[in-house]
C-alpha cells in the first residue's frame, strides 16, 4: 500500500495548492490513503469546519493536528464528525482522540498524532506514552503504525526514530514548516525530521515576513498573517508499506507553484 503524508497546510495558499495538484498526484503515484496536518489550515491558526470540509473534498482522507489544534474553538464540536485527531499526549480530558484506526487493503492501519516537549503546550511525556501506545497496538496485531511527530526540536524526532524504528512503519515530522533533507528508510521505518509546509514559500514559515522580522529586530511581537498572494509550494512524502508494515520505499514530492513536480527518493538503510 502507498500512503501520502502532507505536513503543515498553511492557510488559503496551502489549500489552493492541494486543490490544484493533490488528486493528480494521487493518481500518478498510486496513493491509497492521504494524511495531512491541519493545525495551520485556517489563516495559519487552527481549522474551521468550512476548511475541514474543503480539504477532505480535495482528496485528504484524515488529518492530524498539533499545538494549534484548538486555536479555532469550533473544532471542539466536530472531532466526532470528521476524521480528525489531535496529539495523543494532551491530557485525557482534552476533547478529541490522538489515535485513528482504519481498515485499508485488508490491513488495520493506526495513525498516531504525537507532540514534543520543547516550546510546546503542557502535555504528557511523549516518549513514555508513544512507547506504551506502540506496544498496545502491536499486541492487538496491528503492524502498520504511522506517527505524526509534531515537535520543534530535531533531537526529539531523532530520538523517537532510534527508539521506535523496529516497531513502527513511519515517523513523519511536522511543526517547523521548514523541510529537512533527510528522508530515509531505516530498518523498515520511513523517517523525515520535517516534511515542510504546504503554502507560501516567500515569507517566514508561510506568513508575511514583516512581523517576524520586526520581532527579531526589536523584540516586539505582533499578529502573524498569511498573505493572500505569494509564491507557493506543495510538499508531500509518499511511502510504500508491505503486508508486515515495513516501509519498502519512500519519496519526497515538491511542487513550486504550477511548475513540474520534483521527486527525490529516500535513502535506504
Amino acid at each position: 500500500m502507498k500512503i501520502g503524508f502532507i505536513g503543515d497546510i498553511v492557510g488559503k495558499p496551502g489549500r489552493l495548492m492541494l486543490k490544484r495538484h493533490l488528486k493528480r498526484l494521487q493518481q500518478e503515484h498510486f496513493i491509497d490513503f492521504t494524511i495531512a496536518n491541519y493545525e495551520n489550515a485556517s489563516h495559519g491558526f487552527g481549522l474551521t469546519e468550512k476548511n475541514c470540509i474543503e480539504l477532505l473534498g480535495y482528496g485528504i482522507d484524515m488529518m492530524t493536528g498539533g499545538n494549534h489544534s484548538f486555536d479555532k474553538k469550533e473544532i471542539l464540536n466536530f472531532f466526532d464528525s470528521y476524521p480528525l485527531i489531535r496529539p495523543i499526549n494532551y491530557p485525557k480530558e482534552t476533547p478529541g482522540e490522538g489515535l485513528f484506526k482504519i481498515q485499508l487493503l485488508g490491513h488495520e492501519i493506526a495513525i498516531v498524532n504525537l507532540m514534543g516537549y520543547y516550546t510546546m503546550p503542557m502535555v504528557d511525556n511523549p516518549f513514555t506514552m508513544i512507547k506504551k501506545t506502540a506496544e498496545d497496538l502491536k499486541e492487538q496485531g496491528i503492524k502498520h503504525i504511522i506517527i505524526d511527530m509534531h515537535a520543534e526540536a530535531t533531537s526529539e524526532k531523532h530520538a523517537l526514530l532510534q527508539m521506535l524504528k523496529e516497531d513502527v512503519s513511519a515517523i513523519l515530522g511536522t511543526h517547523t514548516h521548514v523541510a529537512t533533507d533527510d528522508l530515509q528508510v531505516v530498518d523498515g521505518c520511513c523517517y523525515v525530521t520535517d516534511v515542510g509546509l504546504t503554502g507560501c514559500r516567500d515569507g517566514v514559515i508561510g506568513m508575511h515576513a514583516d512581523v517576524p522580522i520586526k520581532r527579531f529586530m526589536t523584540g516586539l511581537g505582533g499578529h502573524f498573517d498569511v498573505p493572500d498572494n505569494c509564491k507557493a509550494i506543495l510538499q508531500m512524502v509518499v511511502f510504500e508499506l508491505d503486508e508486515n508494515g515495513l516501509c519498502i520505499g519512500a519519496e519526497k514530492i515538491k511542487i513550486y507553484d504550477d511548475k513540474p513536480k520534483i521527486v527525490t527518493k529516500a535513502w535506504m538503510e
